[in-house]
């Protein structure tokens, strides 16, 4: 606390908690007098666990020098730029969540005020790569940030002018500043400002993302574990694996009744808010719905006989994927979680508003009704279903499992109360559409029709399905310094 010193300091935790960056102000002046820095451990042991799913390192004889562990050296990356980034918010930076979108080379950074998902890579043999995983030194939009902050003028300039020529010159570069407000929500709707994303297109860096974890899925097996670790840790070494795609994906179904803009000032010359093109909405949602497909979700049959039910003292906590089968690992509980976090974005009730203003404004803009509710029930309608309702495959039982949270996110989008009128009246007619089409012999549709007429009955009292609740994905929590 002694006011003379900066500091950064490491603290263990035995429980997640964030990294803070906190700047000591003097009331009296606005003066930054002291930074306070506090990185988390079990920031390290994520990315340590992000590195061992990714990599499965333990190949029969191979061991790792102290200054050539990959994994160790991905921690010490990230710890790296987290310091950085805090040590910014202690002079005053806040979150740049746009810089990522910015056009750059993988080992550059245009922020370390934005959060960053590792940059992986596939080496010529198809294996995940994580040498530039984290990007070195500070970016382009931070140097513009100091600049503004700190320039001492010479005597006899305009403050205000040269302050105003620092952000044009940075505008006319195509750096784009949009912050935590504007960012974090689900429903938010700017194309470029997200959370533990990469590149300029959301949709294609999705697509990418996606090709990564097949490879990396198809490389996975008990060499992720150490030699002698219960063969049980490798359902928790899994997690961040299975959902690598999480925030990509949020990123891309921002695109999704999307609107691209600025915080403008009168005269500044920045461009005017600009709906974001159709035909991006559209490549973005066909990319968002392979999320959901059950060759996507499906774990192989090969990978799941390695999943024994745990031992004593390894129970299951909140970083453990859910289950509906008891002690057992359950494929499909894991496909729902992971189902409904590209659903509860996708069927955001601001999101499914915007989608019908924008669509009033432009008949070119994709449709709330058939172009993203029916696409998404299509996309996820099981092929292979009998009149007893049990599937033939384990693709086809984590399909229909898929299209039921599919449905039960319309009825929760229909009976959210902070969903527009309009938005309800379209819900309530593509259930009424969907009841009319399901084949009541089916005991699949039957379960759904019964879903259906329950909210029918009364909408208002209606209780709809929570969401199947996967692991946490940010590194802790809800908020961050």
């Amino acid at each position: 606390m002694d006011v003379r010193y900066n500091i950064i300091q490491w603290v263990h935790r035995y429980t997640r908690g964030w990294s803070y960056g906190l700047p000591i102000i003097d009331p009296r002046t606005g003066e930054i007098i002291k930074g306070n820095v506090t990185l988390g451990s079990l920031r390290g042991r994520q990315d340590y666990l992000i590195a061992e799913a990714l990599l499965s390192p333990y190949v029969s004889g191979r061991s790792f020098a102290a200054n050539d562990d990959p994994m160790q050296k991905m921690v010490l990356a990230r710890l790296r730029q987290l310091a950085a980034h805090e040590t910014g918010h202690t002079l005053g930076l806040a979150h740049n969540f746009a810089a990522s979108s910015f056009p750059h080379a993988p080992a550059q950074s245009v922020s370390v005020m934005d959060y960053p998902h590792p940059w992986i890579t596939l080496d010529k043999n198809g294996a995940p790569d994580l040498s530039q995983a984290y990007a070195v030194n500070i970016g382009q939009w931070d140097k513009v940030a100091i600049d503004f902050g700190y320039r001492q003028f010479p005597a006899g300039a305009t403050e205000s002018v040269e302050l105003d020529n620092i952000l044009s010159r940075s505008a006319k570069t195509g750096l784009i500043f949009i912050t935590d407000e504007d960012a974090r929500p689900p429903g938010g709707a700017h194309p470029h400002a997200h959370l533990w994303d990469n590149g300029p297109d959301a949709a294609d860096e999705l697509t990418r993302i996606m090709t990564i974890r097949a490879a990396a899925l198809a490389r996975f097996g008990e060499n992720a574990i150490h030699a002698g670790a219960p063969m049980a840790q490798l359902e928790d070494t899994l997690v961040p694996l299975y959902l690598l795609h999480r925030y990509q994906a949020e990123a891309a179904t921002k695109e999704i009744g999307g609107l691209d803009y600025r915080y403008q000032l009168r005269g500044d010359g920045q461009m005017n808010p600009s709906i974001v093109a159709a035909g991006e909405q559209r490549k973005a949602l066909a990319a968002v719905l392979k999320t959901l497909s059950p060759e996507f979700l499906t774990l192989p049959e090969p990978l799941l006989k390695l999943f024994p039910p745990r031992p004593p003292g390894l129970e299951r906590t909140r970083e453990s994927l859910p289950s509906a089968t008891g002690l057992t690992f359950d494929p499909v509980a894991a496909a729902e979680s992971a189902a409904d976090l590209t659903l509860s974005v996708l069927f955001n009730p601001q999101r499914a508003a915007r989608l019908l203003e924008y669509r009033a404004r432009n008949a070119q803009n994709p449709s709330l009704a058939v172009d993203v509710i029916e696409a998404t029930l299509s996309a996820t309608r099981p092929s292979d279903r009998s009149a007893a309702g049990e599937p033939g495959s384990l693709t086809s039982l984590v399909q229909s499992a898929v299209y039921v949270r599919s449905v039960e996110a319309l009825l929760r989008l229909a009976a959210n109360p902070q969903s527009s009128a309009a938005v309800q009246a379209v819900c309530g007619a593509e259930l009424n559409k969907l009841k009319g089409q399901a084949d009541a012999k089916s005991a699949l549709d039957a379960y759904l029709i019964r879903r259906i007429e329950e909210y029918q009955r009364d909408p208002g009292k209606f209780v709809p399905a929570k969401p199947v609740e996967a692991p946490p994905g940010m590194p802790i929590g809800d908020e961050e310094g």
